[in-house]
This record gives C-alpha cells, sequence and structure tokens, in this order.
C-alpha cells in the first residue's frame, strides 16, 4: 500500500506546469503543505483558494495565510474568472485574518503591499484600485 501523499505526487507527475489543479485535492486529504506548494507552483482558481482561507482560518491559520497571499498573487498576474473587487478585498481580509491569529500583521501587510504593486499590467492595477483603503502606505 503506497502512502496517499505518493499517490498524489504520482498524479501531479501527469499534468506538468499544471500542479495548482491538485490543490484541492491535497488539502482534501490533509496535505496542507504540499497543498501550499501547489498553490504558488502553477495557478490555482482564486476563488478556491480564497475558500480555502476562509475554511481552515480557524484550524491551519498558517496554511489559510498562504491560500489567501496566493489567492492575491494570481489575481495579481490575471488568473480568475469574472474577479470583482469584492474578491479582492475577502481575499486580503482573510489573509489579515490568518496573519492575526500567527501575530504577523505588519509582515503579511507589507508582503502583500509588495505583491500588489509587483505588476503593473491590467490585472495588477485592478488589484491595487480594489486594494485602495485596505493596504497601509509605506512611509
Amino acid at each position: 500500500m503506497k502512502d496517499k501523499s505518493q499517490i498524489l505526487s504520482g498524479f501531479i507527475a501527469t499534468t506538468p506546469g499544471e500542479e495548482g489543479k491538485w490543490f484541492a485535492t491535497a488539502k482534501e486529504l490533509e496535505l496542507y503543505d504540499l497543498a501550499s506548494v501547489l498553490a504558488n507552483r502553477s495557478p490555482c482558481d482564486p476563488k478556491t483558494l480564497t475558500r480555502a482561507a476562509r475554511d481552515y482560518l480557524d484550524s491551519e491559520p498558517a496554511f489559510a495565510l498562504g491560500s489567501a497571499i496566493a489567492t492575491l498573487r494570481w489575481l495579481s498576474e490575471g488568473w480568475g474568472y469574472e474577479m470583482t473587487s469584492i474578491d479582492v478585498v475577502e481575499a486580503y481580509e482573510r489573509a489579515m485574518e490568518a496573519a492575526a491569529r500567527l501575530n504577523t500583521i505588519d509582515g503579511v501587510d507589507e508582503q502583500i503591499r509588495q505583491l500588489i504593486e509587483a505588476n503593473d499590467n491590467a490585472a495588477g492595477q485592478f488589484i491595487r484600485k480594489a486594494m485602495q483603503g485596505h493596504v497601509r502606505a509605506t512611509s
């Protein structure tokens, strides 16, 4: 009998460049570290990531934080279908709630600020506009 992570790794290997598709499976198998890696290796559906951030906020705050940050990253790179500013703000709020639980608010706020300033494409501009008034300005 193979361990569940070995089986999943075999499936992941069959879809190079599409590892993000296996995020939900890894999450359901409670392989949170692997799920986080997958969420950052290739695009994941931002709504799936935000839902994970919300659902695991209390039980796995580090995983929730990683999921929320990954949401903002993929949104800023133009991924996601029919995304609104509400989706952006929700991801930010889940990230900050997780950061509060982990006592890392300042560092996470700065990480998000840098992330949303990194892309000057249309998606990055959309994210910045949606985040106005949420992320603190640098001094």
